[in-house]
């Protein structure tokens, strides 16, 4: 067996043509999360972030510790959902303590360690995808019942390093209801039914309007969001409106004042999981 000069990240042998790669990341010892979820989409602006923070908030309602790992790094939300200011601050030379919502959400974002959250970070993907296997593994997550991975569009770098190396236990697939949308979103669901993550649940976001005066429901595309979670085997169909105030919450920083029910079947799955 020859020598290799490669000096490949995680092998283990001497040949690269017999090497075993383990892209696993490990959590701190100060760290336990019970259940881990990604929420994923192939087509970006369909409201992603907007179903995790939601989610996370209801979640943590119904009294359960919820995380956030905001992994779309060149794009991210989660802080401007919460209305987080503050910086994530470091418990040691090795260790990031997360920041907390006011419903107690620990959050990390790159946006967390940026002087300026308008500054671009150009970046290849190969270091995106070591920065967010960082926020797994240096952040002080402390003892969560839930961490929810917001992921960026499409089915690239950080989706690959984080299926690989992050042990989930399904995925929340966010869509709209429009057939070249749903065509996208597959891609990224044969992406995840490759790597043997299950799918959790289906959300359309956008799927209807309600009227403000006789509250009926008025459908502007035609639906395939049942035809997808039957293809899919999903467990949970979620459908949500286009509605003001919720959208008005997000850009004011207060996801967490949303007094609806829309996530409580979604939920209910989960704490059913994680006990």
């Amino acid at each position: 067996m020859s020598d290799c000069n490669h000096q490949c990240e995680g092998c283990n042998v001497k040949d690269c043509s017999e090497r075993e790669v383990d892209f696993r990341a490990h959590l701190n010892e100060l760290s336990h999360i019970k259940k881990i979820y990604a929420v994923m989409s192939g087509k970006g602006g369909v409201g992603k972030s907007m179903v995790t923070s939601h989610l996370a908030t209801s979640l943590a309602k119904s009294g359960l510790k919820v995380g956030i790992l905001d992994a779309d790094v060149t794009g991210p939300s989660i802080p401007k959902m919460f209305g987080l200011k503050e910086k994530a601050s470091a418990l040691n030379e090795k260790l990031i303590l997360p920041v907390l919502t006011n419903l107690e959400i620990k959050v990390i974002s790159i946006n967390n360690l940026l002087d300026d959250e308008e500054t671009p970070l150009i970046w290849r993907g190969p270091i995106i995808g070591g920065v967010v296997k960082q926020f797994y593994e240096d952040v002080v997550w402390d003892e969560l019942d839930v961490l929810l991975i917001d992921l960026p569009p499409g089915t690239g770098d950080v989706p690959l390093t984080i299926y690989q190396s992050i042990p989930l236990d399904g995925i929340v697939v966010v869509t709209t209801p429009q057939d070249l949308v749903s065509m996208i979103v597959m891609k990224a669901i044969n992406m995840a039914k490759e790597m043997n993550i299950p799918i959790l649940s289906i959300v359309e976001n956008m799927s209807y309007a309600i009227c403000p005066h006789c509250k009926e429901k008025i459908y502007l595309f035609p639906s395939a969001a049942k035809e997808l979670k039957d293809k899919v085997e999903a467990k949970v169909l979620i459908t949500l409106p286009i509605e003001q105030d919720i959208a008005k919450l997000c850009d004011e920083g207060k996801i967490e004042l949303v007094q609806d029910h829309y996530f409580d079947a979604l939920v209910a799955l989960i704490k059913k999981e994680v006990n």
